[in-house]
């Protein structure tokens, strides 16, 4: 998959591309049925699969001051876009000029004059332009294009595939039904960072991730699978650990921390990327009465992941 960020970088030989076009945080069931019918148009007609999407997600723009929301970081979005088999994925820095764009100037701009889009795909409650002021109807009224617009569509139960639904879910501690949405589990990736190296005093190391602008799930105690990048392109080791969220009360209480302990992993991490996908919720934060009493409680939490993941290895 190769990555544009201006569409003057959008080769001409891709021009005529089936394009599914939206924000895509989470590329949940939905986006993926979005994206896979595009697919399925691309395939048919013999051209490219593209992907165009926005950074920073457009409501990081207009409330700044909302807190860490995200679902999938750039990053993150475009490992998931890639694996899905699209072909291009053209992101668009959403600053002052392209959000003060009016819905028909975007599609002269962006879409025709910018990368010639042959299909356009959207989903049924796409909107766009300033004020948001374009919506599908205003897509498909465009001679110069076919749009496809895609309807809602839901798990077996009926729950409509939703990014606010998945942040909801992994708020309130339950990944396992966040992770049904999205089609896999949640993930958080990043690079290792230098910590205060206190688990491994008591006996857990722990590797330390940057949460950056991700959406901060429940504060507590994970089961997790955490993939390791080897070196070698591409190429990522997967293994079972437990992970902490929040801001450590034991310690000090004031500084929000995501730290992963490895199970049977010894090895250097620190400057690794590092994935880490979160399973199932053990508990809550809480504060204990010291260090001994902490290093308890992480054994148990430790155990108690260790018959999670197997348990859901067994049953895999």
């Amino acid at each position: 998959m190769q990555i544009f960020r201006e569409t003057g970088a959008y080769p001409v030989e891709r021009r005529g591309a089936v394009v599914a076009l939206g924000n895509f945080d989470g590329v949940h069931r939905g986006h993926q049925s979005v994206i896979g019918q595009a697919g399925e148009v691309a395939e048919a007609q013999g051209v490219d699969l593209a992907v165009m999407t926005f950074e920073p997600h457009p409501r990081a723009y207009f409330r700044k001051d909302d807190p860490p929301f995200r679902l999938t970081p750039f990053t993150n979005k475009a490992h998931q876009l890639q694996a899905l088999g699209v072909d291009s994925l053209i992101c668009l820095n959403f600053d002052v000029s392209l959000a003060a764009l009016e819905a028909e100037a975007f599609i002269q701009s962006v879409l025709v004059d910018g990368i010639g889009v042959g299909t356009l795909v959207v989903g049924y409650d796409f909107k766009f332009g300033r004020g948001r002021g374009g919506d599908v109807e205003t897509l498909k009224s465009d001679p110069r294009f076919e749009t496809l617009v895609i309807e809602p569509s839901a798990s077996a139960t009926g729950e409509i595939y939703s990014s606010t639904k998945i942040r909801d879910y992994l708020s309130g501690g339950q990944p396992g039904q966040a992770a049904a949405l999205l089609g896999r589990p949640f993930e958080i990736e990043g690079e290792v960072l230098h910590g205060a190296q206190i688990g491994r005093t008591i006996g857990f190391p722990t590797a330390n991730l940057d949460m950056g602008d991700y959406i901060r799930p429940a504060y507590g105690v994970y089961a997790v699978r955490v993939g390791v990048e080897t070196g070698r392109v591409g190429q990522t080791v997967w293994c079972d650990g437990v992970a902490n969220l929040g801001k450590r009360p034991t310690v000090d209480g004031l500084t929000e921390k995501f730290e992963v302990h490895l199970f049977d992993f010894d090895r250097d991490l620190y400057g690794t990327h590092m994935r880490v996908a979160l399973i199932e919720f053990i508990r809550g934060e809480r504060k204990f009465d010291g260090l001994d009493a902490l290093k308890s409680q992480i054994a148990k939490d430790c155990h108690s992941a260790r018959v999670i993941l197997d348990t859901r290895a067994a049953g895999a």
